[in-house]
C-alpha cells in the first residue's frame, strides 16, 4: 500500500470538494509540537506561541476552504482526557477559525463503530492518506491507498465518527 504521492500541500492543492481527517489517539510524540506541548504541561503555552508554530497549516485550511473544500477533522478520545488530548482541545479553535470543523467523539461511545486501525485522511473521497505512528506516537510513515473498498470503509469510518461526534464548541475537557 506504501507508494510515492506529491506532499500534503500538493495533494491539498488538488483537492476540491472535502478533505476530512479522523483522528484515534491520545496522544502523539511528534517532533514540531514537542516544546510548544511541554510549554502546555508547564502552564506557559499561548496561542500567540502555537499560532505562530501553525501557521503554514492555517494557511493552507484557510486558502482551501475560501475555494469551497469542506475540511472536517473527527477525534476518538478517551475520558478523561489524556495531557495531549488538552493541549489539542486547547488550539482547536485556532483550526476553526481558519475554516475547519470539528468534533470529538468519546471512545466509549465508539465502540460498535467499524474503525480502521490507523489515523488517516480522506480526500475528496477518493484518496486515503493511513499515517502510522508507533506506540510512542511518533510518525513513522504516510501509506496511500485509491483502493474503492478501502476508501468505502473509510469514509462510512468517518462519516459514523462524524454523525456522533459534539461540535468542538460543546465539548468540554
Amino acid at each position: 500500500m506504501s507508494q510515492s504521492v506529491e506532499s500534503f500541500a500538493e495533494i491539498m492543492a488538488e483537492v476540491q470538494r472535502s478533505a476530512v481527517h479522523l483522528e484515534l489517539r491520545d496522544s502523539y510524540g511528534v517532533d514540531n509540537e514537542a516544546d510548544n506541548f511541554a510549554a502546555f504541561r508547564r502552564g506557559e503555552w499561548s496561542e500567540e506561541l502555537e499560532r505562530t508554530d501553525r501557521q503554514s497549516w492555517l494557511d493552507l485550511v484557510s486558502e482551501a476552504t475560501s475555494r469551497g473544500v469542506v475540511m472536517r477533522r473527527a477525534r476518538v478520545v478517551s475520558v478523561e482526557v489524556s495531557d495531549y488530548i488538552r493541549y489539542e482541545h486547547a488550539g482547536t479553535q485556532m483550526n476553526i477559525d481558519a475554516g475547519e470543523l470539528v468534533r470529538w467523539l468519546p471512545r466509549d461511545q465508539a465502540s460498535d463503530l467499524a474503525l480502521p486501525g490507523n489515523d488517516l485522511w480522506i480526500f475528496d473521497e477518493r484518496l486515503v492518506q493511513f499515517n502510522i505512528f508507533d506506540g510512542l506516537g511518533q510518525w513513522i510513515r504516510t501509506d496511500f491507498t485509491q483502493d474503492p473498498n478501502v476508501v468505502k470503509f473509510c469514509v462510512s469510518s468517518f462519516e459514523s465518527v462524524w454523525e456522533r461526534g459534539i461540535p468542538h464548541s460543546e465539548f468540554s475537557v
